[in-house]
């Protein structure tokens, strides 16, 4: 037999099984094989219908109105990517912002002054001064204040001014000078009489022309001198009475 044969052979019988013609299906008759359909009464699937066990309706999900308004604000913000709007200038202008403020903080972390870079750097007296030259007793010491006042060191010649009412009040007996104290410290030993308020005002004036870095002008200097001035004057009236 040749090899043609052999294979038309084995084509018939692989495509014979679906070349046949199916037999119709014949009704299967209940009384014919024993069968007998039972129906159940309506009572009992009406008592089966009402069983809380035997109700299989799923309920209607909750929805999160808050997770709701934020997916819908995500997918607002990713249609906006796509728009021409972003794609053609916001998002150069977003990456700009984002690239300053990083910029900004790293500075920041490097405590870099940025006064002087977008504007003129406060200007900073150089004063030859310590805090050893507090001596109120020294004998010099009105020298110095009228030598600040002549060659225009104001910011200096407030502070030895002050000075000079500290010892006019500690000779005469409201206070106690000590190098180491502070205003808050005078100001809370300070009576309380006529000099009280004005000793608040002279010593609030210091502090701002010297660790505030007030540069004076003349007339600055002449109005704070004259406070200055106008508490020690009033000092002996105050302790007479």
């Amino acid at each position: 037999m040749s090899l043609r044969a052999i294979f038309l052979l084995l084509s018939l019988l692989v495509l014979r099984p679906l070349l046949a013609t199916p037999r119709a299906l014949q009704p299967v008759d209940s009384a014919v094989n024993g069968v007998q359909v039972r129906r159940p009464a309506q009572a009992r699937l009406q008592a089966l219908r009402q069983q809380r066990e035997l109700q299989y309706e799923e309920e209607a999900p909750v929805v999160d109105t808050s997770q709701s308004l934020w997916r819908r604000f995500l997918r607002w913000i990713s249609n906006w990517y796509q728009t021409p709007a972003y794609k053609n200038g916001w998002r150069y202008i977003i990456y700009g912002g984002f690239l300053a403020a990083f910029v900004f903080i790293v500075l920041r972390l490097l405590q870099v002054d940025l006064t002087g870079a977008f504007g003129r750097a406060p200007r900073r007296a150089t004063l030859s001064y310590t805090a050893e030259a507090d001596d109120i007793y020294a004998p010099d010491f009105m020298a110095r204040l009228a030598a600040a006042e002549e060659s225009g060191n104001y910011r200096l010649a407030v502070r030895l001014g002050f000075l000079s009412v500290l010892k006019q009040l500690t000779d005469r007996g409201l206070l106690d000078w000590r190098p180491e104290k502070t205003n808050a410290d005078y100001i809370a030993e300070m009576p309380p009489n006529a000099l009280r308020p004005a000793f608040i005002t002279v010593a609030r004036q210091f502090e701002y022309a010297w660790y505030g870095e007030w540069e004076l002008s003349p007339a600055q200097y002449a109005e704070v001198r004259a406070a200055q001035v106008g508490l020690i004057t009033k000092v002996p009236q105050t302790v007479a009475r």
